[in-house]
């Protein structure tokens, strides 16, 4: 993704720079406090982001790409409220060489501690992360590690470290123009989906007007050869000629039939399997996708059953300062819009609803109203239990209606932007 920018110096998503702007960028995240870093070093920041439940795949199968420290990137709590999104989609990992998983192919995931940092604020509030590996351009793990097994192992300690629950493998070029590369990452999938029970796996590749190009359609043949099958097969109808939402859905309508065609699936079946990642306002090749055109391609994914709507990215997910248009850029869309108007339709698509304002201020503890408590007579809150909006629930004393779709958030911890409304005492 982000073609155009490959050998341009606006910070893109195939590349990351870290140093000066990296630390910059965790600061701004609002992520670590000072002296925090030191602290969350190791064992203690990875022990804090396992205290989520996991969510269900509806939201891993809507987790916007986000980039936590290059395209100045946002307080993803600060979208977390403003929009009821719960994942995200980290980006990128790639080989920093002899098969050893880097972020940015730079930065050791064996040394990291910003990333636990990010992945614990998510947590914190309820959410989750997918992490993504390859993407455009760098080198990739498939490239280094030799065979299936290494890079499967490579991807292990990725999946341990962050005790993930869903990865996704972007393939695209120049990787998956290398026979050798793609199998490699195919099979480490199926053994990853093998060894870690119930890890949700989404393949992303290139998208056409054809619906993907000969070397997405041998990556589905190297999947079928292997008998891997990942939650989903994902295309990016963008930066190929595509002109507004008309065109994309044609392109999902291609590769439905690809599917079928390479996995002997009827049609229903095929779109159970299929995904798409789209591109927020400008793209590297000036075509433009605005609200509208997002809009149209969530009906067509919600009326076809899709398996899976995301989109590239949430840094890009806010107007551009000054000009509205300034050009391709990484940290704003190019388009006309409010802050995080593109991720609200990746709640929808979760089966949430979008909060309908924005907080102007930072998220405080709910106040109690007066009154003393009763007899509480609505069903008492559970963490293991899913709530979408509208359900009911009794937590201390109080009872909570939910505006969206929830698990595991204490009612007392929602705050005034949360999840849940207190109607008051019993």
């Amino acid at each position: 993704m982000e073609r155009a920018l490959l050998n341009s110096p606006a910070p893109g998503r195939h590349r990351r720079r870290r140093g000066a702007a990296a630390a910059a960028a965790v600061a701004a995240l609002g992520l670590v406090a000072a002296g925090a870093a030191a602290a969350l070093s190791g064992g203690d920041a990875l022990a804090s982001t396992t205290a989520a439940a996991p969510l269900g795949n509806n939201w891993y199968a809507s987790a916007p790409y986000l980039m936590p420290e290059d395209n100045s990137p946002p307080d993803a709590a600060a979208v977390m409220d403003a929009t009821g999104q719960k994942a995200f989609q980290l980006a990128f990992i790639l080989d920093s060489g002899g098969c050893t998983p880097a972020w940015g192919g730079t930065s050791s995931i064996d040394t990291d501690t910003a990333m636990p940092a990010v992945i614990q604020k998510i947590r914190s509030k309820g959410g989750d992360v997918s992490i993504s590996v390859g993407g455009y351009g760098g080198n990739k793990l498939g490239q280094g590690c030799g065979t299936p097994e290494a890079t499967a192992a490579g991807y292990q300690k990725v999946i341990t470290k962050y005790q993930l629950k869903a990865i996704d493998f972007d393939l695209e070029e120049p990787e998956y123009e290398n026979t050798a590369a793609i199998h490699n990452e195919i099979g480490a999938a199926k053994i990853l989906q093998q060894n870690n029970p119930g890890l949700y796996v989404s393949i992303t590749t290139a998208g056409t007007n054809a619906g993907t190009g000969w070397f997405g359609t041998q990556m589905l043949n190297e999947a079928k050869s292997q008998g891997f099958t990942p939650n989903n097969f994902s295309i990016m109808p963008f930066d190929g000629g595509f002109n507004g939402a008309a065109a994309q859905t044609d392109a999902l309508v291609k590769f439905n039939k690809i599917l079928q065609t390479t996995f002997g699936w009827d049609e229903a079946t095929a779109y159970a399997h299929e995904g798409v990642s789209l591109m927020n306002g400008r793209t590297d090749a000036a075509e433009y996708f605005k609200q509208a055109d997002f809009q149209t391609v969530l009906d067509f994914a919600t009326a076809h059953k899709l398996a899976r709507y995301t989109y590239w990215s949430v840094n890009r997910d806010r107007q551009c300062a000054g000009t509205v248009d300034p050009g391709l850029s990484g940290s704003c869309s190019s388009v006309a819009q409010n802050d995080w108007d593109f991720t609200k339709f990746t709640v929808k698509f979760a089966g949430a609803t979008p909060p309908t304002s924005t907080p102007t201020a930072s998220p405080t503890s709910s106040a109690s109203p007066t009154g003393k408590p009763g007899t509480c007579t609505l069903p008492a809150w559970n963490a293991s239990t899913v709530y979408t909006n509208g359900n009911k629930v009794s937590y201390q004393g109080h009872n909570y209606h939910a505006k969206w779709w929830t698990q595991n958030e204490i009612p007392t911890n929602s705050g005034q932007w949360g999840v849940w409304a207190d109607d008051g005492a019993c």
